[in-house]
């Protein structure tokens, strides 16, 4: 029987009928035994009707029953948008939205209601945007001059995305989630950048043979070929080392004597077998690095600019992004992703190491260490 009174209200509805379709979809409800569907029929009858209030009462019993129900939550986004309640209304398209986004196939009939949620949903933001920067820089806030502040309001805004430290390796708990850290946290810092001169004359030299630099990634034979980002093997991203692997390269580092003099003023992490690395890493002219996270989150990299021919690029950690300038270094965390890019028509070449972490303990820099030994002594077992 309801079912016959259903499909009467429904042809009612769809014949320009809305009083008939209320009528009888009002005497299913007074039943008891009406679905979301029900109430939702009722919704549409009634506002054809132009009974405000009766159609959010019909329409939220719909929503009692199926709180997820895409028409329903369009349906009375759309209701509230009409009646003026347009703040009411996008929190309604919005959960229309948040619940198609978990759906593997979304109705037809709803993508129209969507793609409208969508607009009035940018529409909103945009209005929002503007209303608070506008209240803020009236209160004295300067983008330039509040970075991480005005990174909060990038994420809340949905203009740029949360980064995590995400290493490929090993993730030691409760670190600051920092892109570029504070000079002041690095006391070697100021002796490294006097000795760039030297460095550099040192570097100048190895570049007269460019065969003393191989790529930056080369194909390991012994583990599967997953890395697709184009800079295995290739000339484009290629390094001189001095340090690899926990180790001095001697013939390396005996070419370059002033250099190894300042990398053994820094912080490196020693673990024998493991790290540090120490290299002069040469960008190609119009060569980028793709987006790629370091393998561990316990150390960072530092990089001292040698060689930055003008209009090169920067480098970019998170949602901050660091230009080269000769002499003036720069640290790190590449446990978060980070890409870099030579806009130029000359090599960028620098000089990069990893160094501890600051917050670390000595310690917690002795049990990470051991650590790392002992899974490298796992490997040759």
């Amino acid at each position: 029987m309801t079912a016959k009174l259903m499909q009467k209200g429904l042809e009612a509805l769809q014949g320009g009928n809305a009083a008939e379709a209320q009528r009888i979809f009002e005497e299913i409800t007074a039943g008891g035994a009406a679905d979301s569907s029900t109430w939702l029929a009722l919704a549409f009858a009634r506002v054809n009707q132009g009974d405000t209030r009766g159609t959010l009462d019909a329409v939220d019993q719909a929503l009692a029953l199926d709180p997820r129900n895409l028409r329903a939550l369009l349906f009375k986004a759309d209701h509230l948008d009409r009646i003026g309640e347009s703040r009411q209304a996008l929190s309604f398209y919005q959960g229309a939205l948040k619940v198609a986004a978990s759906l593997q196939q979304v109705p037809p009939d709803v993508q129209q209601g969507l793609a409208r949620a969508n607009k009035v949903s940018n529409r909103e933001a945009e209005e929002y945007e503007k209303y608070l920067s506008a209240a803020l820089e009236a209160r004295g806030y300067s983008h330039d001059e509040n970075s991480r502040f005005a990174e909060s309001l990038d994420i809340a805004f949905g203009k740029k995305p949360v980064h995590y430290q995400q290493p490929t390796r090993y993730y030691y708990p409760g670190l600051p989630q920092t892109a570029f850290f504070s000079r002041d946290q690095f006391p070697w810092i100021s002796e490294l950048e006097a000795a760039t001169a030297a460095i550099r004359d040192e570097l100048l030299q190895l570049l007269e043979d460019q065969s003393s630099f191989s790529p930056y990634l080369e194909t390991d034979e012994t583990a599967p070929q997953l890395n697709d980002g184009g800079n295995v093997n290739s000339m484009d991203w290629t390094a001189f080392f001095l340090w690899r692997d926990g180790a001095i390269v001697e013939e390396n580092g005996s070419r370059c004597p002033r250099t190894m003099e300042a990398l053994a003023k820094v912080d490196q992490p020693m673990v024998p077998g493991q790290t540090p690395t120490a290299i002069f890493s040469k960008l190609a002219p119009g060569a980028s690095i793709p987006p790629h996270h370091g393998v561990l989150n316990t150390r960072l990299i530092c990089h001292l600019p040698l060689i930055v021919p003008e209009n090169c690029g920067a480098l970019r950690v998170g949602n901050y992004q660091e230009a080269w300038r000769e002499g003036e270094a720069f640290v790190f965390d590449d446990s978060m992703e980070h890409e870099a890019w030579n806009n130029s028509d000359s090599e960028r070449v620098v000089l990069l190491f990893d160094v501890w972490r600051p917050e670390l303990s000595e310690d917690e820099r002795h049990w990470i260490g051991e650590m790392l030994q002992v899974v490298d002594a796992y490997g040759d077992s």
